[in-house]
């Protein structure tokens, strides 16, 4: 079973069970985020974690082997996604990015904000003007190595 095929399973599983990441990630002890990006073959789970995803919804060992298989990440995506909300992140990106960068190396110095010891939490914020979503990344500082 591929990667791909592994989504569907999983899509097809959560619609009928009518399932909320938050739901199935609280079920195996993961973030709505971090289940997600797994169950779309962004990332790998292990055997544990995999076991109980598919246990509770009702999927067979192929699955459980697929979620475990490390992926290919970003494979199967366009350079700019055409989705609009995730063009937006591009956009925020474009429009913040080098605003974003001055503040982090103003703060910690030269270096990066890790993708890997990584975090990342959405939430809804009700407002009368139209509710907000707040999108909360924290990551490790990795400084440059010099030598």
């Amino acid at each position: 079973m591929n990667k791909l095929e592994m989504t569907e399973a999983i899509f097809g599983a959560k619609i009928s069970k009518d399932l909320s990441w938050e739901c199935i990630g609280k079920e195996i002890g993961l973030s709505d985020v971090f289940t997600a990006s797994a169950c779309l073959g962004q990332n790998s789970l292990s055997k544990e974690d995999a076991t109980k995803l598919t246990s509770f919804l009702g999927l067979d060992e192929e699955v459980t082997k697929a979620l475990m298989t490390c992926s290919m990440k970003g494979e199967g995506t366009e350079l700019v996604s055409k989705d609009p909300l995730i063009y937006r992140f591009y956009e925020i990106a474009y429009v913040y990015g080098g605003a974003i960068k001055e503040c982090i190396h103003e703060k910690f110095g030269d270096g990066i904000m890790s993708a890997i010891d990584f975090t990342c939490d959405v939430s809804k914020q009700e407002d009368p003007k139209g509710d907000r979503v707040v999108v909360t990344m924290n990551g490790k500082f990795l400084p440059y190595k010099k030598w």
